[in-house]
Order: C-alpha cells, then sequence, then structure tokens
C-alpha cells in the first residue's frame, strides 16, 4: 500500500500517536520523565522501525539484526514504546528467547517504579531489545560507532562467498545534548576516518534543552562540521513527513564509503498554545490537563490512559515483524549451511556470541623465569596478551596513540590494523581520544567482541563514564592502563596517578587488578580472559620489577584468589604481616628478607585485587589476614584510602598524601619514602604499639 494511500496513511498517524500517548501517559504516572522527546521524535522511529529496521521481535538479540540505539537516554518512553508495540520478547541469561514480553504495558505502567522493565533510563541486560545503556549524553552514539566497526569486523572474519552472515546496519537518535558532548565530535571523526557506511545518526534538532533555547550556548554549524568530518549530511525540515523521513534514509542505505547524518527539525505540537517551542515539556511531566488538550489535539479520547487501538499491534507485526522474522528465518538457514561448509568458522562464532572460550586458549600462556632485573609489567603484559590473542580470534583493541608504550600492540602474524581498506585486523587505533576509546571498547562488546583499551593510568580520567557504563552493563571489557605510579619520574605530577587507583576501586562491579611480576600479570590475564560479565582495570609498570623465583616463594597462581602468602613468617607464626601490591611487591619482599635476618616474624602477602580477595570464603581471607595478627602495613604508591580495611586500626598504610614531583625515579622514591629503610621502619612502629 502507497504512503498516499490514506488508509495507510491514517494507520500510520495512529501508531505514532500511539507512541505519543503511551509516553504522554508513562510520565504522567511517574511524576517523572521527559515527553517532549518521545512526541517529536515519535514519526522518525516508527519510520525507521516499520519501513527499515531489520529486527525479529520474537528473536532480538539474532547476530545479523540492524541495531537502534536511543542515545538520548532520557527519551526511553520512546524506546519502550517501540518494544511494547512491536512485541519484542524478553531472552533468557542463557540467551534464549522468552514467551513473555520485554516490555508489557503493565511495566509502561510502572515506568520509572522500583523493578520495572522500563527504568528512566535505557539498561542493557534488564531490558531485551535495548542494545546498550544510554543516559549520559554521547555514550549512545559512541557505542553506535563500536556496533558499527563490530560489523565490518565481523564480515571480514566470517562471511565467505554465497553466505554474506553480517551486513547489518546501526542507527541511533540524539539530540542537542549528545551533538554538544566532545565525546560525539570524537566518535563522529572516528566513524568518518574509518568510513563507516553502515551507521546512520538521526539528529533531533529541535533546539530545546533543560535550560532552555539552544542557541544559549549552541551556535555552530552542525552540518558543515559533519561534513569536515567525512559524513554525507542529509537535512529534513519536517519531522512529521513520512515520504520525507524515508528518502532520507533510502539515501543512507545507498550510500557508501562514509557514515550519514541526518539532520530532522522537529516540533512538538501541545494542546495549549502557551506550550508551543517551550521547555517545560522537555524534562517534565505535562500535566493532565495538558494531556487532555494535547489527546484531542491528536482526536484520541481524552481521559483514555495507556490506550493502544485497535490495528497498532497487528500493523507493527505486518511491517517490523514480518520483515525481521523473515530475515532471521533465511540467515538461520543460512548458517546452518554455513555451518557445513565451514564448521571451524561456525563453531567460532558460536563459542563469541556466548563469551566463550575456544578450547586451547591458554596453552601458549608464557611462564617467566627469575630475574633479579626483571621487566615492565606492561611488557609481560603484551607477551601475554599476544600469547592469548592468538588463540582468542576474536579479542581484538588498541590504544590512545600509546601502544608503543602500553604494549597493547598485537605483532604475531594475520593480527593486522583495522582500517577503511583493511576491515579484518585486530589492532584498533583511537587517536588521542581516551573517552571514545572506551565507550567504543563497549559498543565492541556488546557486539560480543572481546576488546580491551590502553592508555596511561593517569588517563583513566578521561574515560571514567565509559568504564562505569561498562560496569553497569556488566561488559567484560579489558582496561589497561599502565604508567601506574610515580615511577613515571621525570614526566612530574601532571603524569603521575595518585588517586586513580583508589577511584577505579570505587566503581562497583569493576575488577581492579595491580600483578607484582611478569608471572603474577600471566595469571592475572588468565583470571581476565574467563571473565564474561565483568569489566576489568589492569594496572602496570613502565619500570621493570625483578621476576621472583617461585621455587623460592609461592607460585603467582593465588593472584586468582586476590591476595595470597607470597612469603612466610620465618621461625613461627607471623608477627606482623607487610601487604602490597604492583611494584610494591618486590619493594616488601626486600625489606622482608632484611626483617627476617634480623629474626622478626613477617609474612609479606601480595594483594594484586581487593575485589578478587573479598569474595573468598572468610576462613580462606583470615588464613592469609588472620585477625589476631593486628600488626600490618599495606604499601602501594597511591593514596592510602581504603587501606585501612585491611591494616586495621593498630596498622599503617605508607602511599601518597601528596602529588608528585618531576625527578629522577630513585630520586623519587627516597623523597616519598618508598624504599625498603621507611618500610622496614613502618613495620617495627607498628610492632612496637
Amino acid at each position: 500500500m502507497s504512503q498516499s494511500d490514506p488508509s495507510q496513511a491514517q494507520l500510520d498517524q495512529l501508531c505514532i500517536n500511539t507512541i505519543r500517548t503511551l509516553s504522554m501517559d508513562a510520565v504522567q504516572q511517574a511524576n517523572s520523565g521527559h515527553p517532549g522527546a518521545p512526541m517529536g521524535l515519535a514519526p522518525v522511529a516508527y519510520c525507521l522501525w516499520q519501513r527499515f529496521l531489520r529486527f525479529d521481535p520474537g528473536d532480538p538479540i539474532w547476530p545479523n539484526r540492524d541495531r537502534f540505539v536511543l542515545s538520548g537516554g532520557h527519551a526511553s518512553m520512546l524506546l519502550y514504546s517501540l518494544l511494547h508495540l512491536a512485541q519484542v520478547k524478553a531472552v533468557s541469561s542463557a540467551y534464549q528467547p522468552l514467551a513473555d514480553p520485554a516490555v508489557s504495558l503493565e511495566e509502561i505502567r510502572h515506568f520509572r517504579q522500583l523493578g520495572s522493565k522500563c527504568p528512566g533510563h535505557p539498561e542493557y541486560r534488564w531490558t531485551s531489545g535495548v542494545e546498550t545503556t544510554t543516559g549520559p549524553l554521547g555514550q549512545g552514539l559512541a557505542n553506535s560507532v563500536g556496533m558499527a566497526i563490530a560489523r565490518f569486523w565481523l564480515a571480514q572474519t566470517f562471511n565467505r562467498p554465497g553466505f554474506d552472515l553480517f551486513d547489518f546496519n546501526v542507527y541511533a537518535i540524539c539530540g542537542d545534548g549528545d551533538m554538544m558532548e566532545g565525546l560525539a565530535g570524537e566518535a563522529a571523526s572516528v566513524a568518518g576516518h574509518l568510513q563507516l557506511s553502515n551507521l546512520c545518526w538521526l539528529y533531533d534538532n529541535n533546539k530545546i534543552t533543560i535550560e532552555g533555547r539552544t542557541d544559549l550556548a549552541f551556535s555552530e554549524d552542525l552540518a558543515a562540521r559533519f561534513a569536515g568530518y567525512g559524513w554525507n549530511v542529509v537535512h529534513i525540515t519536517d519531522a512529521n513527513d513520512l515520504g520525507m523521513l524515508e528518502r532520507a534514509l533510502k539515501t543512507f542505505q545507498q550510500t557508501t564509503g562514509r557514515p550519514t547524518l541526518i539532520i530532522v527539525d522537529s516540533h512538538i505540537a501541545f494542546g495549549s498554545p502557551h506550550k508551543q517551542d517551550t521547555h517545560s515539556a522537555h524534562g517534565e511531566p505535562l500535566g493532565e490537563e495538558e494531556i487532555r488538550l494535547t489527546k484531542r489535539n491528536y482526536g484520541w479520547p481524552e481521559d483514555a490512559k495507556f490506550l493502544v487501538p485497535g490495528g497498532v499491534y497487528n500493523h507493527f507485526q505486518s511491517g517490523v515483524g514480518a520483515r525481521g522474522a523473515a530475515a532471521r528465518a533465511a540467515w538461520t538457514a543460512k548458517f546452518a549451511d554455513y555451518s557445513k561448509q565451514y564448521p571451524g568458522l561456525a563453531a567460532q562464532l558460536s563459542q563469541m556470541q556466548r563469551r566463550q572460550l575456544p578450547d586451547g586458549w591458554d596453552q601458549d600462556l608464557p611462564v617467566f623465569p627469575a630475574d633479579p632485573k626483571g621487566l615492565a609489567t606492561r611488557d609481560s603484559s603484551g607477551k601475554v596478551l599476544n600469547a592469548a590473542a592468538k588463540n582468542i580470534p576474536w579479542l581484538l583493541g588498541g590504544s590512545a596513540d600509546l601502544a608503543p608504550s602500553t604494549k597493547t600492540l598485537l605483532n604475531f602474524e594475520g593480527a593486522g590494523h583495522f582500517q577503511a581498506a583493511t576491515r579484518g585486523g585486530r589492532n584498533l587505533h583511537f587517536g588521542i581520544r581516551e573517552h571514545v576509546m572506551g565507550a567504543i571498547a563497549n559498543g565492541l562488546s556488546v557486539s560480543k567482541l572481546r576488546p580491551y583499551g590502553s592508555t596511561f593510568l593517569v588517563f583513566s580520567d578521561y574515560m571514567r563514564a565509559p568504564i562505569r557504563l561498562s560496569a553497569l552493563m556488566e561488559l567484560p571489557v579489558i582496561y589497561i592502563f599502565t604508567h601506574d605510579s610515580i615511577a613515571v619520574g621525570e614526566d612530574g605530577p601532571t603524569h603521575q596517578p595518585i588517586e586513580q587507583i583508589a577511584s577505579l576501586r570505587a566503581i562497583p562491579g569493576l575488577l581492579v587488578l595491580r600483578p607484582g611480576d611478569a608471572n603474577e600479570v600471566a595469571e592475572a590475564w588468565r583470571v581476565i580472559l574467563q571473565l564474561r560479565h565483568e569489566p576489568v582495570a589492569l594496572i602496570l609498570t613502565r619500570q621493570a620489577v625483578p621476576t621472583l623465583d617461585r621455587a623460592k616463594y609461592a607460585s603467582a597462581s593465588g593472584v586468582a584468589q586476590g591476595a595470597y602468602v607470597l612469603a612466610e613468617a620465618q621461625g613461627g607464626q607471623p608477627e606482623a604481616i607487610l601487604i602490597a601490591t604492583g611494584s610494591e611487591v618486590p619493594l616488601c619482599l626486600e625489606a622482608y628478607e632484611k626483617l627476617s635476618a634480623e629474626g622478626l616474624r613477617v609474612r609479606l602477602v601480595s594483594m594484586p585485587s581487593w575485589e578478587l580477595f573479598e569474595r573468598q570464603p572468610q576462613a580462606y581471607r583470615d588464613a592469609v589476614l588472620p585477625p589476631d595478627v593486628t600488626a600490618r602495613v599495606s604499601v602501594e604508591m597511591g593514596v592510602t584510602q581504603g587501606w585501612e580495611k585491611y591494616v586495621g586500626a593498630q596498622g599503617r598504610t605508607l602511599g601518597m598524601t601528596s602529588f608528585g614531583a618531576s625527578a629522577p625515579l630513585k630520586d623519587l622514591l627516597r623523597k616519598f619514602g618508598f624504599v625498603p629503610e621507611s618500610v622496614m621502619a613502618a613495620v617495627r612502629s607498628v610492632l612496637a604499639k
């Protein structure tokens, strides 16, 4: 039926107004939320879903589905309305579609209420059909770049003649707030450079933010800016014109060699004239009277709440539902044939989708011989990473222009570089863009690849938002941070991390690992690569640290427990306990040996991960840190916040109480007390108590 057919046009408008009224009613009932964006964007989202999106509501996680990202997460009722009207099914933790809806009408009635599948901002793994957690503006856009990269990588890796398993598109709806965030510019720059022609952003140009008109703070030529990034730019002057929207989306699908930005001028039609062009509907409920007037304007029953008129469900089923089901069925049949012709690749794809590891993934992990000179843990990490990546084909990543320093370059044969002309490369280049690196990694991870991103530890501050979202989404993203202390030396306090480790440990659900020598690094990677729903921050040194003699000291396998007794007290039960992480482990080992020679019974505990240690049974924790041994000293070149939990009221924490300084490493260690004599003095002082 053509767009000009009156009955079709009426049905289109009925569906659009259903999205609008569900959004208004949900926000009003919650007395919280943002009705304006869902109302203004309803025609845009409807046109995309009903006429273009290749998405099966019956199986919302089939691998070649188009991705839809609502970057402006405050407009969440737009997405929840679509998920409900399209009758998207819930998915179990075992990745199986269920009979239950992802979003029922009852869940919409409980929008923003405790336990509802319709929280204030969309949440990945909580509501099926939500491709990523959005809320902090710009994050969804950057995630969409990761998804678009994933599609090209998957296609290059798995597609074969006659088997185009991966050709999905990625659509993201965004607003003025997204575009004002610097992250959006970083993401757009990367996407333009990589010529991600499968990526389409639809920008709601409504010129309204919380404070009022956008011209208070935003007056740039956005079209020119994106043209400069290398994007194709299309401008639609009326968000309600489905014909113009359809032509713009067809233009995107026909565009090669560059991503597409569709600028959509939107205007929210309220019932009362005074509401026009105001910001009040952007961030607060409309009020019952305004809702009645607006519904009257739509020709809607004024007192009806959460109404879905007859024919709306069927219409969505005949559009996005039928199209998606057919595409998914064809893909499933194709994959069955593919599995017969390419069983090895099919097995890899199935393992990747379930976040499983290939057999023998760890067979080449190195064991490092004892060496008093040792090597930097960033160097040993690079060796372990390359050994693992050879056996885990979907482990890929890069750095914020620091791969030679962070030792994260994959250099084995066939690793390659991901660029516009080489889509199968496993070395990604993010440029000096830490923030977008983390957000792209999240987009890669929701696409079931296993990404890592690396930079200096001090620059983790630039990417805290995506790290936090990795934890919130339970994504196994690997963040590799090197140059982990004042040992950076002459670069000075701007580059010497002091508070960063503590701030990372403060993020719920983030595993922080700071290994003390090369074999602890190998064991840390063994832990990391087996994680399925947890991000990790791996903290590494720039300076060389000794590789400990494991025939003399405990096995590095204790890393898996988070803390272990590295060196036991000589001559009986310990009088005092030294606890250290990272490069401070060999420092404390030197102090331990000298104190033991003096006849003091000191135990040395290596504690690379608080989080792993806290998961151990109480009996194990008490065995490592006996409660009756209260003379304890912790040593870490950072702020001491949190260490009091492990040293107790009678213990001491050796750490940093100020920023660092610019000087050679040895001078800094003496100045700030990270020398064996200072550690020994601290142990004697707690014993004296």
